[in-house]
């Protein structure tokens, strides 16, 4: 049943956590704070900063998401229904809590509504194939 778990709830988690402090408090905006700073060949400076750290971090739950999808037993309704109140839950705390009126927060969301339409998608592809719908004469 843990697997259900929709892997696009822990961003949100993180972000709260680092939002309303609750590891200590940011001075300014802790989006922006740097995690590193990497020197380039070319001489530049790179430098990741959470917020960039955070996204990076969704997208690789976002893919290990819709491997996810692709499965077709009876758990994956579950998951789905899960991976639609988590994006619920992005949504309404971008529309209703200022900490969250972000870009970084915003991409979270567009990532956790991505996980919802690709979920789908993907599982109803799979079902149809599975079960031989869609063809000219019922798949057959």
């Amino acid at each position: 049943m843990l697997i259900n778990i929709p892997l696009t709830v822990i961003p949100l988690i993180v972000y709260n956590i680092i939002a309303f402090g609750l590891l200590g408090a940011f001075p300014g905006d802790p989006w922006v704070a740097p995690v590193f700073t990497v020197e380039m060949i070319s001489d530049a400076r790179w430098t990741m900063v959470i917020g960039d750290l955070m996204i990076a971090v969704a997208i690789v739950f976002l893919f290990f998401e819709i491997l996810k999808a692709t499965r077709t037993t009876s758990g994956s309704i579950v998951d789905h229904g899960l991976s639609t109140l988590v994006f619920i839950l992005y949504l309404i705390e971008f529309l209703l809590v200022a900490a969250c009126a972000h870009s970084v927060f915003f991409i979270l969301t567009v990532i956790a509504l991505v996980d919802v339409v690709a979920g789908f998608s993907i599982t109803i592809t799979a079902a149809r194939r599975d079960f031989g719908w869609g063809g000219p004469n019922g798949g057959m």
